[in-house]
């Protein structure tokens, strides 16, 4: 049971109440900081009475109304195709737990964390892990599996993949006691994959990735097994077996079509477009990437990915018309998220991209030159975000080439060539 003396300063502090304000009349200010701090443990008259001052309940019987709420709305952050319904039922619920402290507050609290990454709001995620961080050495086996696991989504979506999963890897350790389904398994495996996958640890995610498929297999869960083969897809076309991974991206994109899940063609459709960029099939990967930018329900942060890819191609194939059409639309998504928290390091990544196609299609070639050199390979060298720098370095050293500047050239492609030794590290 978890003390409930952390569960009174969770919810004081949420009703913005000092200690004094609780304690007054009831106990000391130092006792009540004593039973918070867990430093104590306070008899049940006393305890009645701070959840008296919280105007609140304390119930000690499972509350099987409120109970089956609960699980409603933490499925509904895995499956968030409907963010609204999400937000209605959180607000629903919010509203039940702030009345009483029963069996389900503390993984109301928790799940919170997943909520606010599912709504893309991090600094509530990170203030929410802050709040339960005190408590946290006093949660049970299943408390601990979904603390670790949201702390290594909320990781994940900071884009610090090696700390996301040194807690999946927590929550993985957990398993065994809490008390989770098979399904849960499965997306934690699927998490753990993915994580793999970001990390350039291609073997491990093709493993997680086929364990993760075969429980979602079983339970004909044809949504989460597309994705599975996304991911493998991904994996398969870093380690050079093309024919696999787009067998995979194929088998994704039918399961998508068949089930009319928008994400999920997307995903095959950009993955796809991606691909053939690589292989040097430009208006293939064009076909892809058009199709990809039609879902309405994209993050900007993917939307960014697509359009970028897509301006690239078109580029590439003299398509300027085009590319500054979809460049004038890209600028206006990176507008939108300027102040973002989230998109900090994104904005700073696409805006030098934007700057790079603008003066390109302007004729702008000593600005195009200068803001890769002196502005976006530097930042990619920062982030050693080695993809992007084995392109754009290949692009400036392609430009130098065709100027007769084949010492400068020379330097670029030999920053393209060790980047992508430096992938193949990964």
């Amino acid at each position: 049971m978890v003390d409930i003396g952390s569960i009174i300063k969770l919810q004081r502090t949420k009703r913005n109440m000092t200690q004094g304000e609780l304690s007054e009349g009831i106990v000391s200010l130092s006792y009540l900081s004593k039973i918070e701090n867990k430093k104590t443990k306070a008899s049940p008259e006393i305890i009645q009475l701070l959840c008296n001052r919280l105007e609140i309940e304390l119930t000690d019987t499972p509350d099987v109304q409120i109970e089956e709420k609960c699980k409603q709305w933490y499925a509904m952050l895995f499956d968030h195709l409907d963010k609204q319904a999400m937000v209605t039922k959180y607000e629903e619920l919010q509203e039940l737990m702030d009345r009483s402290i029963n069996d389900q507050t503390l993984m109301f609290e928790i799940h919170k964390i997943r909520y606010y990454c599912v709504l893309r709001d991090l600094g509530k995620a990170l203030q929410k892990i802050n709040e339960l961080h005190e408590m946290a050495d006093s949660f049970n086996p299943t408390h601990k599996y979904y603390w670790y696991k949201f702390k290594g989504t909320y990781n994940s979506h900071k884009e610090d993949h090696q700390q996301a999963m040194q807690y999946y890897k927590l929550a993985e350790e957990t398993t065994n006691l809490a008390n989770i389904t098979d399904d849960e398994i499965a997306d934690l495996r699927y998490a753990i994959s993915v994580t793999h996958s970001h990390l350039w640890e291609d073997l491990e995610a093709i493993e997680y990735a086929r364990q993760a498929m075969e429980i979602f297999q079983r339970d004909y869960n044809f949504a989460r097994c597309a994705q599975c083969h996304i991911l493998l897809g991904i994996a398969y076309q870093k380690i050079d077996k093309s024919d696999i991974a787009i067998k995979n991206y194929n088998l994704a994109l039918h399961l998508g079509e068949l089930h009319n899940n928008e994400d999920v063609i997307h995903l095959a459709h950009y993955n796809l477009g991606y691909l053939h960029s690589l292989m040097g099939n430009s208006e293939e990967a064009i076909k892809h990437y058009l199709v990809a930018i039609q879902n309405n329900n994209l993050t900007e942060k993917i939307k960014l990915e697509s359009l970028t890819r897509l301006i690239q191609e078109l580029y590439t194939i003299g398509e300027y018309e085009k590319a500054g059409k979809y460049l004038r639309q890209t600028s206006e998504i990176l507008e939108s998220v300027k102040e973002s928290f989230e998109y900090y390091n994104y904005n700073k990544l696409y805006d030098k991209i934007i700057k790079i196609y603008t003066h390109l299609l302007n004729g702008e070639t000593k600005r195009f030159q200068s803001v890769l050199t002196d502005e976006l390979i530097p930042y990619l060298k920062q982030r050693k975000d080695y993809y992007h720098l084995l392109f754009y370095a290949k692009m400036l050293a392609t430009h130098l080439e065709k100027m007769g500047k084949y010492k400068a050239s020379l330097q670029y492609y030999k920053l393209a060539d060790s980047s992508y030794q430096q992938i193949i590290k990964l």
